[in-house]
């Protein structure tokens, strides 16, 4: 393993100029640098899993995976290794910008299992949609119905949370009704749509118990509302040629 004081960091936009930048069939634009320990195979699975019509709001993106993202610094640095050291100074991933081309540096080391590199994509890839596109009208309507309806959980601690806000009661200017906090709202639909989006693209590439997601500080959302949610993503960005979405219930017994 090499030691930190061997390992030189690379500046962002000099690794962009260092690497040819692929296309992949479904328009997502990737690279790969330095010792990431992912096999080339596997790089392009991951990659072609994101739906061919997602790739025109993201034509001004890049998708780098590097072995580690230095976060302690104001500098976007990249390490071209691995080391124990660099890997506490690390980020999961790190943004950039050169000319006309916004730069995502995922790093490849900070997790153990393909799963976890696949999810850190993905929320990239989703959130990078949403600050484009924005958020579906249908899938809006369909996840406030559900909040309305009082489904249990969420698919994460940031829609959990802006879901709670939106629905906590508020005077009306007169006191004496209550007002939806409208920002709140949207943070929430925001949230919940790059979720149940990176999920969908999740499935496609990763066979995964959906409980893996969970995590301590909310419960998470309830099966058959994730899966309602799914479905309707799938019906807005078809997954792509040899990839297939399915949803399994595991029975009891």
């Amino acid at each position: 393993m090499a030691g930190t004081a061997q390992i030189e960091l690379w500046h962002a936009e000099k690794v962009a100029t260092q690497v040819t930048v692929n296309r992949s069939a479904n328009g997502i634009q990737y690279a790969a640098w330095g010792e990431t320990r992912l096999p080339e195979a596997d790089l392009e699975r991951l990659v072609g899993a994101v739906p061919a019509a997602l790739s025109g709001a993201l034509s001004q993106r890049a998708y780098y995976f590097i072995p580690l993202a230095i976060a302690d610094t104001g500098e976007t640095l990249i390490a071209p290794a691995y080391s124990v050291d660099l890997s506490d100074r690390a980020i999961c991933h790190r943004n950039a910008s050169f000319g006309n081309t916004q730069a995502v540096f995922l790093s490849t080391r900070l997790v153990e299992d393909r799963f976890g590199l696949a999810f850190e994509f993905f929320i990239n890839v989703a959130h990078n949609f949403v600050e484009a596109a924005g958020v579906p009208e249908g899938f809006a309507t369909l996840v406030w119905s559900q909040a309305e309806a009082q489904a249990r959980g969420e698919t994460s601690q940031d829609a959990w949370e802006a879901r709670r806000r939106a629905q906590e009661l508020r005077p009306g200017q007169k006191g004496t009704q209550a007002g939806i906090d409208e920002r709140a709202r949207n943070s929430y639909f925001e949230s919940a749509f790059s979720d149940a989006l990176a999920i969908y693209m999740l499935s496609l590439a990763v066979d995964f118990d959906y409980h893996d997601l969970r995590e301590r500080e909310y419960p998470l959302l309830a099966a058959p509302a994730l899966a309602e949610r799914l479905r309707h993503v799938a019906g807005l960005f078809p997954a792509n040629e040899g990839y297939e979405f399915q949803i399994l219930y595991r029975r009891k017994g």
